[in-house]
């Protein structure tokens, strides 16, 4: 019979995998670990075997993540748990985990899969505009003053990940009652022209329009989380220059008077 590694490389395998592929210690550090985590991270080799895995993980994922290694630790495989780390550059990247422990030598060998466009996706599609119906969301206004959104539905994978991106950058700079197509564009790294065409194309709206309605679902977010008593706190924290101008819209999009949503 053949040798095994005659047939197939696993040392190649290994460093080609689009997963990571990871051999850790029952001390919480890397001991071995295929290029695909450093080049996720942005971390060298060197910096990710120096300091415990915890230091790497989303600080508000360490203590399940420190529970299921205790699991593992006591010989109990790990199926589909799903954690969240922070590359060098302060991105959250989600991942999801198979590790099966080796007691003996105490290691834990694991297989991670890169979820994080998934999750984006997920998150889009819960929270975006164009996640519930335009009948649903305007009930009671003004339609003949709203043009009406493009559904999820009709939106390509790439397109949807595009608006995540979009509706995330907005929502970093809300507070900025300028914020318009020429922060954007330079964020998003695409001409002024070429950001309005695209944002047209994707969802149906200018820009303009597009903005004015992720500042209104922020403002309904604000009212229902409870923290906000009065219009102008509302406006201010959707980033509308007058509460004034802010109750109209509202008004508008809503069909309800912001006021009697504070009572």
């Amino acid at each position: 019979m053949e040798n095994l590694s005659e047939i197939f490389d696993l040392e190649y395998f290994f460093h080609l995998s689009p997963d990571w592929l990871c051999v850790a210690g029952f001390d919480g550090y890397f001991k071995k670990i295929n290029p695909a985590v450093s080049r996720t991270l942005g971390y060298t080799d060197s910096e990710l075997f120096a300091k415990p895995i915890d230091s790497f993980v989303y600080p508000e994922d360490r203590s399940i993540t420190a529970s299921k290694r205790e699991s593992i630790k006591k010989n109990n495989p790990l199926y589909n748990f799903e954690n969240r780390y922070v590359t060098k550059s302060g991105e959250i990247v989600w991942l999801s985990w198979t590790s099966m422990p080796v007691k003996s030598q105490q290691l834990v060998f694991a297989i991670a899969k890169n979820i994080t466009d998934k999750k984006k996706l997920e998150e889009f599609s819960r929270t975006s505009l164009l996640s519930a119906r335009n009948s649903e969301i305007l009930k009671g206004g003004d339609l003949t003053r709203i043009d009406l959104l493009k559904p999820i539905s009709e939106l390509s994978i790439a397109d949807q990940l595009w608006l995540y991106e979009l509706e995330t950058l907005v929502r970093k700079y809300i507070g900025k009652v300028d914020l318009g197509i020429v922060l954007l564009s330079s964020e998003m790294g695409l001409s002024e022209r070429q950001l309005h065409r695209r944002i047209k194309n994707t969802t149906g709206v200018t820009p303009n329009n597009y903005i004015r309605r992720i500042r209104l679902q922020m403002s309904m977010e604000a009212i229902n989380s409870g923290k906000y008593r009065t219009v102008a706190e509302i406006s201010y924290v959707a980033g509308f220059e007058t509460p004034a101008y802010f109750r109209k819209l509202f008004k508008e999009f809503y069909g309800r008077d912001v006021a009697e949503l504070l009572q």
